[in-house]
């Protein structure tokens, strides 16, 4: 701990030794930042963990591999157990083994006394096996609990309880300026598996709003990560191989973003480090992962109309879409609730953290004239990629079949076909009632019970408590008959 200190403090030390004979009052305020900075790391040290991950299919022949119904379930790893197999490749794979060296690693943050560990989403992407070493000697094997590819985040639970473990306190970095103070914390493979202290690193935030290349036409334009939405912190802090999914703090020891590496992946325009912000809007999507569900990005339906104008977006919108129930083509969006949209950055980023069924206030010009328009309900975003969720929650399967927007069709598709009013059937069990009734995935339901359905939780609150059978009316194009009668 006191190397990390001497090293982190070494410049502002050597300009307080210098002045010291000249103003001693220099010398006490260097002493009191790092005071701040020790109690900082002190507090947060105990709740950052190393992050080792194997991607092996060895462990699948082993029998040991993720469950096949279950990507995220891993289990653990004990290669005394293995009568049958051979030991030395057995020995091999045991990450919790402090001599076998990991195919990836990277770092996390305890969110949860009971176990839950958040990192980046590229950590632990394809992860047959995930190892978690924190300070102190707790560790334990992992599975992954929620994984969303397009935050870039996954939340990790530990298959072994230990006691006395520390949640990280969160900030808001909606408050964060330029050339504030702030503090690295990472837990790295080389520098600290072996007794788990994390690496401290410490600067200033360079800037705000920073995004990786590419910038968004429209909302089906896919893939889309939010990181592209201009939404990460930019830091000089020093963040080495390894530091994805570790802390970046303020002075109050509050944790205001999650170190990545992926902009640099991505070709970042600058060097130095980069977090993704801890807000209000990311600690939405923080708490569907931790519940293991699946985030539902919100969707207006809206392509910008292209414009030399440098306030506001002028769009189009898509038919049958959010937007069209409320907004007209050529008009101009000049905020999002209270978020002003200057360019089109703005209105993606707007809506990007939004989650599906939320209502939105957006003020618009029409015609010269600002207007208000108000309870705008988002549908939902299609993300590309491959999501890890253990809750089905609150989508479940009904008589073998599992509802959901059908704005994710003109999205997948990538048509021009307007959204239809309804459900989308998501997936359909082998063998289920559904199964044997013929409806398959992308099936779109119109009625239950001759009532009208638009969104899935009018899908579920129609057939909730449900026991005899029950009459679905379809999109007849997609299905020879208008209408079934699915049986328990």
């Amino acid at each position: 701990m006191i190397r990390i200190i001497i090293s982190l403090l070494a410049p502002l030390m050597l300009f307080a030794t210098v002045r010291a004979d000249d103003d001693p009052a220099d010398l006490k305020q260097a002493l009191a930042l790092q005071r701040v900075m020790q109690k900082v790391i002190r507090d947060a040290e105990p709740a950052v963990a190393c992050i080792l991950v194997s991607r092996s299919d060895a462990y699948q022949r082993m029998a040991r591999g993720p469950a096949k119904t279950q990507p995220g379930k891993l289990g653990g790893f004990n290669p005394k157990s293995l009568d049958f197999f051979d030991k030395d490749l057995a020995k091999k794979l045991d990450l919790a083994d402090a001599n076998v060296i990991p195919e990836s690693f990277g770092s996390g943050v305890v969110i949860d006394a009971k176990g839950l560990i958040l990192t980046n989403y590229h950590v632990v992407r394809d992860a047959t096996k995930v190892f978690v070493r924190l300070p102190g000697g707790k560790s334990s094997y992992a599975d992954i609990k929620a994984a969303d590819p397009r935050s870039d985040l996954a939340v990790l639970e530990l298959l072994t309880d230990l006691p006395g473990l520390k949640a990280i306190t969160f900030g808001d970095a909606g408050k964060c300026s330029r050339g504030q103070f702030v503090l690295s914390l990472a837990n790295p493979f080389a520098a600290g598996f072996r007794d788990g202290q994390p690496s401290a690193s410490w600067g200033i935030l360079s800037n705000i709003r920073r995004r990786v290349p590419g910038t968004p036409v429209s909302e089906k334009e896919l893939p889309r990560t939010l990181q592209q939405y201009g939404i990460l912190l930019q830091t000089d802090a020093r963040l080495n191989l390894g530091c994805s999914g570790g802390a970046l703090l303020n002075l109050h020891g509050e944790m205001i973003g999650i170190t990545t590496a992926l902009a640099a992946i991505h070709g970042g325009e600058t060097p130095g480090g980069f977090a993704l912000p801890i807000d209000a809007s990311m600690s939405r999507i923080i708490d569907v992962l931790k519940r293991g569900e699946e985030v539902d990005y919100g969707f207006l339906g809206v392509e910008p109309f292209p414009d030399a104008g440098n306030k506001g977006v002028i769009i189009n919108v898509i038919p049958g879409s959010p937007a069209e129930k409320k907004l007209q083509n050529r008009d101009r969006i000049l905020k999002v609730n209270d978020m002003p949209v200057r360019e089109l950055d703005d209105l993606f980023l707007a809506l990007g953290t939004k989650l599906a069924g939320a209502k939105i206030t957006l003020q618009i010009r029409r015609f010269n004239q600002v207007m208000e328009v108000k309870d705008v309900e988002l549908a939902k975003f299609y993300v590309p990629g491959k999501g890890i969720f253990s809750s089905m929650e609150p989508r479940p399967y009904f008589r073998g079949l599992r509802a959901d927007y059908t704005s994710l069709l003109v999205q997948q598709q990538r048509t021009r076909q307007p959204i239809l009013p309804g459900v989308l059937i998501a997936e359909v069990r082998p063998n289920s009632p559904a199964a044997k009734m013929d409806l398959k995935a992308g099936d779109i339901i119109m009625q239950v019970k001759g009532r009208p359905i638009f969104t899935p939780a009018d899908f579920y609150r129609e057939v909730k408590g449900a026991q005899g059978p029950i009459e679905l009316t379809l999109h007849s194009t997609n299905f020879p008959l208008p209408k079934v009668t699915l049986s328990p």
